[in-house]
């Protein structure tokens, strides 16, 4: 006689990651390639890098970001599909609006991935069969999913990652711990390779191990995210499914006490286009539309803006039209006592993945996302005026949305 399992009395969160998702989509829409070992990225007899492989090309050993040519010699009977960023949004929207036919309670992490809170209500229908629901339809879709269950993101999102591809892994309340305690740190969101080093001097290996540390080893092996991860170690995360609405632009503006004059102005720009980009950055986003605005000392106020080839999150792909766009306003003579920069057009920055490709400026623009990245970790953990690319000025701007 099998056994009723006990109703959800607790918090319900989903984490949803679609399995292999770029290859998925090029499996999907050509029928040929399916069962076959399928990479997408860059050309492997060049610089390129992978951004997604197939299950039948992971059964090689190859894996995200690996260089294309390694992944060549470990599957040399691959199929090698480019990109196609336009086609991933649009079946990735197709996927989230099964999301939010179950809820309105969704937090897109990425793409291909989010977080559901589909904790019982009045309706009490039951989370285990609210994620079965959403496999199936992702799988009339032609695509597969792994479902985690549980009662906190951390723990679901570990629990996604457990069975792939297609899985469903269920965490009822009570259970973190015995879930959780034998894997190892390793699957912590946050605990990368460095961190991992410097629990094992401290004898932790397991997330049963990091969840008995007290607050002074945990500060000393991981800083301020130490009693953090002992938390969530432990499997408590109290974080909400966060549900903003799309951003649709952001900008910066700044008023000045003294108006400027246009070279002034220009150096001021590159302030406010560096706090956008890194903004971009910290959410995610690039965007293609740039806009500038200025008020002059008679109050009247001007904008224009400009359509990039391609989305950008860098502040020196911005730099150059944003410059343009100051000088057919602010031309020599004027003064300018207000200066805006805005960013619209959002998306998710995947054209990067274009750096998968074999030029010399794909390579410069990985490491310069690299450095900004850097940039942007100093100036959160040390204040905005940390580190700045030798510019003037102390103004510091009011942020739109």
């Amino acid at each position: 006689m099998s056994v009723e399992p006990t109703p959800w009395a607790a918090r319900a969160i989903l984490h949803v990651d679609m399995d292999a998702f770029f290859a998925a989509v090029e499996q999907l829409d050509r029928p040929e390639l399916r069962g076959k070992p399928v990479v997408v990225g860059g050309d492997p007899k060049s610089r390129g890098v992978v951004a997604t492989a197939s299950y039948e090309a992971r059964t090689h050993g190859v894996r995200s970001a690996m260089a294309s040519s390694a992944a060549a010699r470990l599957c040399p009977d691959a199929v090698w599909v480019r990109p196609r960023f336009d086609r991933y949004r649009e079946v990735a929207q197709r996927v989230r609006e099964i999301f939010f036919d179950v809820t309105p309670l969704v937090e897109v992490a990425s793409i291909d991935e989010a977080y559901l809170d589909v904790t019982p209500g009045q309706s009490g229908e039951d989370p285990v069969q609210v994620a079965r629901s959403i496999a199936e339809k992702v799988r009339a879709m032609g695509l597969s999913c792994s479902i985690g269950v549980a009662t906190s993101k951390t723990v679901a999102k570990i629990a996604s990652d457990r069975e792939k591809p297609g899985g469903l892994v269920v965490v009822r309340p009570g259970e973190e711990s015995a879930f959780l305690a034998p894997l190892a740190v390793s699957v912590l969101p946050g605990i990368g390779p460095a961190a991992q080093k410097r629990l094992a001097r401290f004898g932790v290996k397991t997330l049963g191990e990091l969840a008995t540390l007290d607050e002074e080893r945990a500060v000393a092996a991981l800083g301020s995210f130490g009693p953090v991860a002992v938390l969530r170690a432990r499997g408590v995360d109290p974080r909400p499914v966060a549900t903003e609405r799309p951003v649709k632009s952001l900008s910066n503006e700044v008023t000045f006490p003294v108006d400027l004059t246009p070279d002034e102005a220009a150096m001021r720009l590159e302030r406010l286009v560096e706090k956008v980009a890194s903004r971009l950055r910290a959410r995610r986003l690039a965007g293609r539309t740039l806009a500038v605005k200025v008020r002059y000392p008679d109050m009247t106020t001007r904008s224009a803006q400009a359509t990039l080839s391609q989305p950008a999150y860098l502040e020196q792909e911005m730099l150059p039209a944003a410059r343009e766009l100051l000088a057919s306003l602010a031309p020599p003579g004027t003064r300018v006592r207000l200066l805006g920069f805005g960013v619209s057009a959002l998306t998710e920055p995947m054209e990067q993945l274009e750096l998968f490709g074999e030029t010399e400026a794909s390579a410069e623009r990985e490491r310069s996302t690299a450095l900004a990245k850097n940039l942007d970790e100093i100036r959160r953990r040390f204040g905005p005026n940390a580190v700045r690319r030798g510019l003037r000025g102390d103004d510091e701007p009011r942020q739109g949305s």
